[in-house]
Order: structure tokens, then C-alpha cells, then sequence
């Protein structure tokens, strides 16, 4: 500091040690202030949360939970874009390549079965297909059941466990009758199907309302958090 600064410092009776300690002061403020916490990167989870939530409205409606979708992803593919199944099923949906291609020709902007955004719009869009055909031949309460259940093994297997409900005397619509009566159907691997169904309500139940996958929850095949 040059000799006039401090002669007019010690005039006006301000001493240069008393300037240090309060810029150290403030400068300790300015630390402890708070700041706007960085943005958190999306959990692997929930990073297709946006295309689940835009295909549900666009084919389901805006009502409609789109959550029941990310958990059918849960259950299909552990939400992994990359996976194969052993019968050639790919990505987030698990869609087989000639349901892809008749879905795309219906939906000509669903090109590219590996892109996990159009993978999902695919499967949603099929589920749509499969529960308009569901309607009408199964209790609303029901529905959703049928459609996942002919999404895993097909409509035709579903409707031949129909036939056996019906010749059980049971209800065909309900899908209780169906779970009842499925080990009597030939060449169904009825067990997967209904575990599979299972497993949707099961990964549905474990997200909360803004469709995170609930931190205390453990899934069937550790979906990563």
C-alpha cells in the first residue's frame, strides 16, 4: 500500500488489517451462499420415461397410464435397448422383426426397430392393437390382462384358453378363468405368460407417481436405478 493510501486511511480512522478481515469475511459469505444444485443426470431407469409417457398419450390417450407401460419394458427387457432374446425379439419391447415391419406399415414413421424411442412406440402401438381386439371378448376390469397375455404368447393362444374356460363352465372374459384353465392348453407355455402378467403388476406397483422406480423396491431382474 503506498504511503499516501495509508495516510488517508489512518485519517479517515480506518486501519488496513480491519479492510483485510473484512474482505476475508465476505469472501467466506460469498462460499457458504447458497448455489443451484447441478442438474442431475436421469437414472438408467427412467430414461425413456418421455417416450413411454408421449406413445401412451398418442395411442392410448392422454388419461391413460403410461406407467403400465414402462413396467411391461421392466418385464421385457430389464428397459434395455440392445437386448435379444434367444427367438430374435429386440430392444426395450422385445418386438420380433415381421411384428415391427407390420406395425411400421401402419405407422410409417416407426422406421428403425434398434432405436429404443420407436421401439417403444412400436410396442405401445401394438398393445393398442391387441386391446381394441380385447374390448369386447373380456371383462373391462380384465383387459389389460389379455392384452399383455397376447402380447407374450399371441391372440390365438389366448382365444384356444377361452375355448377351454368355456368348456370348463367358466367365464371366458375373466381372466381368473383363464389362469385356471391354462394348463390344459396345448403348446402354451402358460407359465410364462401369466408369470409374465404378474410381473408387469408387480414392476407397475413399484413405481411412484411420477413413474420412478421407488428406491426401497428390489425387482425380479434388478432393473438399474
Amino acid at each position: 500500500m503506498s504511503a499516501v493510501c495509508g495516510s488517508l486511511l489512518s485519517r479517515n480512522g480506518i486501519v488496513p488489517g480491519a479492510i483485510l478481515r473484512a474482505g476475508l469475511l465476505l469472501a467466506a459469505l460469498v462460499a457458504l451462499a447458497p448455489r443451484d444444485a447441478p442438474a442431475q443426470p436421469r437414472r438408467p431407469a427412467d430414461r425413456y420415461d418421455d417416450a413411454f409417457r408421449k406413445y401412451s398419450k398418442r395411442y392410448f390417450g392422454p388419461a391413460f397410464d403410461w406407467r403400465i407401460f414402462k413396467a411391461q419394458g421392466m418385464a421385457e427387457s430389464n428397459l434395455d435397448p440392445k437386448a435379444r432374446s434367444w427367438v430374435g425379439a429386440r430392444g426395450v419391447m422385445q418386438l420380433m422383426p415381421a411384428t415391427f415391419n407390420e406395425i411400421r406399415s401402419r405407422n410409417p414413421d416407426l422406421q428403425r426397430i434398434d432405436s429404443p424411442e420407436m421401439n417403444i412406440a412400436a410396442g405401445i402401438a401394438y398393445d393398442r392393437a391387441l386391446w381394441t381386439r380385447w374390448e369386447g371378448d373380456s371383462v373391462i376390469a380384465d383387459t389389460r390382462a389379455f392384452t399383455f397375455a397376447s402380447y407374450n404368447a399371441g391372440r390365438r393362444t389366448v382365444l384356444n384358453a377361452q375355448d377351454e374356460a368355456r368348456a370348463s363352465r367358466l367365464d371366458p372374459r375373466s381372466w381368473p378363468s383363464i389362469e385356471t384353465v391354462a394348463p390344459k392348453v396345448k403348446r402354451w407355455r402358460h407359465e410364462e405368460t401369466i408369470g409374465y402378467v404378474r410381473r408387469i403388476g408387480e414392476f407397475h406397483a413399484r413405481l411412484d407417481d411420477r413413474g420412478r422406480v421407488m428406491v426401497d423396491s428390489v425387482t425380479a431382474r434388478g432393473v438399474k436405478r
